[in-house]
C-alpha cells in the first residue's frame, strides 16, 4: 500500500473551487472564541464543499495568523461573511429557505446517527461557543437540534471536531 501524492488527488485550485458546485449547506459559527477552531472549521467547510461559512459575534475573522495556522489556505478558498448578531443571520437564512439546525444538547435533539438530510433542502448548521454552546435565543429560533452521542465523562467535543463530524454526515448525502 502506498500513499497517494497530492498531485494525484486532483484537487481544485482556489479559483476552480470557488466556481465549483457546492453542497446545499452553510456553516454558522456562533461566538466561537478560538481563532484556531475557526481556522479548522474553514478547512472542514472547504473539504466538504459547503456553500459558505458565516462568522458571528465574537468569532474571529480573517486575516488572522491563528486562523491561517489551522485553515492552511481554506480561508482564501471558502466564501465567508461576518454578522454581528447570529439571530439576524438566522432570520435571513430562514427567509432564504434554509432549515436551521443547531448542533447542541437540548431536550428535543435528534441523534446524528438518526438524522438524514432531506434531498432538495438547504441546511444551516450552527455551532456554538466552546463553553456556552449555541445562544439560547438561537436554539429557540432553530427548526431542529442535532446531537452527537457521547459516552465518556465530558459529554462535549471540541467545536472543530464536532463540525468535522456533522459536516461529513451532511456533506456526504
Amino acid at each position: 500500500m502506498n500513499k497517494v501524492s497530492n498531485d494525484a488527488l486532483g484537487r481544485h485550485t482556489i479559483e476552480t473551487f470557488q466556481n465549483a458546485e457546492k453542497k446545499p449547506f452553510v456553516v454558522v459559527l456562533d461566538n466561537v472564541r478560538s481563532a484556531q477552531n475557526v481556522g479548522s472549521v474553514f478547512r472542514t467547510a472547504d473539504s466538504f464543499a459547503a456553500e459558505k461559512l458565516f462568522l458571528c459575534g465574537i468569532t474571529a475573522q480573517p486575516p488572522q495568523r491563528e486562523i491561517s495556522k489551522t485553515a492552511l489556505g481554506a480561508e482564501l478558498s471558502m466564501a465567508w461573511e461576518y454578522y454581528p448578531e447570529t439571530l439576524d443571520l438566522v432570520k435571513k437564512l430562514k427567509e432564504e429557505g434554509y432549515i436551521i439546525a443547531v448542533i447542541e444538547q437540548v431536550e428535543s435533539s435528534i441523534d446524528l446517527t438518526q438524522f438524514t438530510p432531506e434531498k432538495g433542502k438547504k441546511y444551516a448548521l450552527i455551532f456554538g461557543n466552546e463553553v456556552e454552546g449555541v445562544q439560547a435565543e438561537v436554539v429557540a429560533a432553530a427548526d431542529l437540534a442535532i446531537e452527537i452521542s457521547q459516552f465518556g465523562t465530558k459529554h462535549s467535543l471540541n467545536i472543530a471536531v464536532t463540525a468535522g463530524i456533522v459536516c461529513w454526515k451532511v456533506g456526504s448525502w
